[in-house]
């Protein structure tokens, strides 16, 4: 399991490196519509030819819900909050989704208690990855909120496939989640957004990339992961992406790797280190199956 997590944070966050190629050439919330909306197609195509049944009428409501909530609504208030805040801050508010998932489930979810050395490490993570992402405060409160608020989002859905969804296929549900956020991404791009998209031999491998290992691919994976693994322990190690995403950055776009970056890099590992070994006292032998 340690090694489908990594996989995940490495491809998730190469797929930044992709991202940021794209914003060049496609109106951002657009290039999202079309990430998401190929990633739905390959896995439509994958439930055609492993004959995975239509969603049930009750699963297909909350199918809905995280998809406006997991898919459209989590890009939407990242690009939009991008406009006033920088990449950096907005990559942190985003990604401070461990601390609000690992609070839901204290509450929500029977055995996930959150202990002290688990809240010190994720507090010890989001502070790393404030310095690792070079953020700094600056932009206008709403849009602060509105960054906040993808991480808050992308937690409620997390949340809801723990509590609701752990009887269902995870292709099932992944497919049909992306079908709506895609649905929404396009909808909104196609009546808020006015920018041309420039097709070209590269743009088709951004958005092939990123539709299917970083959106298809990756969105199955974690929802593998999720179903199998403490909720605070899985998200915490998300962190990883935009650290990965850093790297990658300096790798492929040349962008520079400051000591304060590496120092929060540190951190962010220590962080992981701290929430992944709050309970290995008291693994039950299941539990070490899984990993």
């Amino acid at each position: 399991m340690n090694f489908l997590i990594g996989l995940l944070c490495l491809i998730w966050g190469f797929n930044w490196v992709f991202m940021k190629l794209a914003n060049g050439v496609f109106p951002p919330v657009l290039f999202a519509g079309y990430r998401f909306a190929l990633g739905a197609l390959v896995l439509l195509a994958v439930c055609y030819f492993r004959k995975v049944p239509f969603p049930r009428g009750k699963d297909m409501i909350w199918y809905v819900i995280c998809g406006i909530l997991q898919t459209m609504y989590f890009n939407l208030a990242i690009q939009l909050s991008l406009v006033d805040l920088s990449a950096g801050l907005t990559s942190v508010l985003t990604y401070s989704m461990p601390l609000w998932l690992s609070l839901m489930a204290h509450y929500w979810l029977p055995g996930e208690q959150l202990r002290a050395r688990k809240l010190i490490g994720i507090i010890v993570g989001i502070i790393g990855l404030f310095i690792a992402m070079d953020a700094h405060f600056g932009g206008t409160t709403g849009a602060m909120l509105l960054a906040l608020s993808s991480g808050l989002s992308w937690a409620f859905s997390n949340l809801i496939i723990k509590r609701k969804l752990a009887h269902c296929d995870m292709l099932q549900f992944t497919t049909w989640q992306m079908v709506f956020g895609a649905a929404g991404l396009l909808l909104y791009s196609f009546i808020f957004e006015h920018g041309q998209s420039h097709w070209g031999l590269m743009p088709i491998v951004y958005v092939g990339f990123a539709g299917v290992i970083g959106s298809a691919l990756a969105f199955v994976m974690w929802s593998y992961i999720l179903s199998k693994v403490e909720a605070s322990k899985a998200s915490i190690s998300l962190l990883l992406v935009p650290v990965v995403g850093v790297i990658s950055g300096c790798l492929v776009l040349h962008e520079s790797l400051t000591v304060f970056m590496t120092l929060g890099i540190v951190l962010v590992l220590l962080g992981i280190w701290l929430v992944n070994g709050t309970s290995k006292a008291s693994r039950s032998p299941a539990n070490e199956a899984l990993e």
